[in-house]
């Protein structure tokens, strides 16, 4: 008996049904299944974030069946197959069945069959070459697919050490899968492959490494993954040394214990060992977007030095210099330090307030100054500095007189 998912919600949606409607009136029923990561997740009960479809189709002719159903076809990688749907304002991707004439471990050159096994055998893990018809009948052309999924077994589809030839990224990417889905020891032999082949990583774009990395480090726990990458040296192709798997373990598990949600960036900095510098180059040569390059730096910043025993009023004078994100950051990062079941409280309470306070805005302008005699030029922001100062240091004080006040007392002070 064939197993099946059923009829799920995103399989009946008008969008998705107005797709399969326009491929199978240019293929028939038999042209078009649900592929990958939706089929995965749904068969073992994990949320379905997009979906995408295979089809025997050709490029062409799923291009022409779309604009034939008046839906936008855009040809996002055609040279790879993949021309994407756009139907009640939603994307679908649907690929061409595939068979692989040539790879470099970068990059492969394909050429389009109407065979579904063809397909799968060309896919990277087993658990993510299964395939589901419309009305949610499985297909498992390799065999185990199911088995594998169920049983949380990352295993490449056919010999490890070829298929990572393939694409090195692959390598990454059984980490990855292990981190989301993984569940037991790893498989040996696909092990052996990724650390035989390591080194290859290298070659690959910063942008695909980067993005790969960061979809681990987003898995809730990915503690055992990221630890097996370490053993195996993986990791050491990745990051600088040295690597600070202490700091990342202390800060997966906060984020674990506490229900905060997963951060992936941040984690990548906990796994920096803590010079600004380097993180900069390390971030730079991966492509990070400049905010997280920026954020990585500032969050391994060695001051100011964040202690769990931090009054509310120093906590407040460091969120307004520092800003509610590096704040945060950085408080995480001592937090995933420290001996967290003797003073969770106190950084929790510290996130806490830091999550509810807005700070206020310094009182005084330019102008204020200028009004209180001092003249134009640079005196202007050395007065503003020095009774803001004074102003933090009362916290915050919500006083418009003793602050004008202690404006003219600095005004009067200084030597023009």
């Amino acid at each position: 008996m064939s197993e099946t998912l059923g009829q799920r919600p995103w399989m009946t949606a008008p969008p998705m049904a107005a797709v399969l409607d326009a491929l199978e009136a240019a293929g028939g029923a038999d042209c078009v299944r649900f592929v990958g990561g939706a089929v995965r997740n749904a068969l073992i009960g994990r949320p379905v974030d997009e979906v995408d479809l295979a089809t025997s189709l050709t490029p062409e002719q799923v291009t022409e069946a779309l604009q034939a159903a008046q839906l936008k076809a855009v040809p996002t990688g055609i040279e790879h197959g993949t021309v994407t749907a756009v139907a009640g304002g939603k994307p679908f991707e649907i690929t061409t069945l595939r068979r692989d004439v040539a790879t470099d471990g970068r990059r492969a050159v394909v050429a389009f069959t109407e065979d579904w096994a063809e397909d799968a055998r060309r896919r990277d893990f087993t658990l993510n070459a299964l395939y589901a018809s419309r009305d949610g009948t499985i297909f498992d052309p390799v065999g185990h697919g199911i088995a594998d999924a169920r049983a949380g077994r990352i295993v490449f589809v056919g010999e490890p050490e070829q298929r990572v030839r393939e694409d090195y990224l692959r390598i990454l990417r059984f980490f990855r899968f292990l981190a989301w889905y993984g569940s037991g020891p790893p498989d040996a032999a696909a092990l052996a492959a990724c650390e035989s082949l390591k080194g290859e990583i290298k070659s690959l774009s910063a942008e695909r490494v980067s993005r790969e990395l960061l979809k681990l480090l987003a898995a809730e726990d990915p503690r055992e993954a990221v630890a097996l990458m370490a053993r195996a040296g993986v990791l050491g192709e990745v990051l600088p040394a040295p690597i600070d798997l202490e700091r990342f373990n202390g800060l997966a598990a906060v984020e674990t214990d506490q229900l905060f949600e997963t951060d992936p960036v941040l984690r990548l900095a906990a796994l920096l060992p803590d010079d600004q510098i380097a993180a900069v180059q390390f971030a730079e040569r991966l492509r990070l977007s400049n905010a997280d390059r920026d954020r990585v730096a500032a969050a391994l910043s060695p001051t100011p030095a964040f202690k769990s025993w931090m009054s509310p009023r120093e906590i407040r004078r460091m969120l307004y210099r520092l800003g509610p994100q590096v704040f945060r950051d950085r408080a995480k990062l001592a937090w995933a330090r420290a001996e967290r079941t003797a003073t969770t409280p106190q950084w929790r309470g510290m996130i806490a307030l830091g999550e509810g306070w807005t700070a206020p805005a310094f009182p005084l302008t330019g102008e204020d100054v200028i009004a209180a005699g001092v003249p134009k030029g640079p005196m202007v922001g050395q007065v503003l500095r020095e009774v803001e100062e004074w102003w933090i240091d009362h916290d915050f004080i919500d006083d418009q007189l003793s602050t004008i006040e202690k404006l003219k007392s600095v005004a009067q002070g200084m030597a023009f």
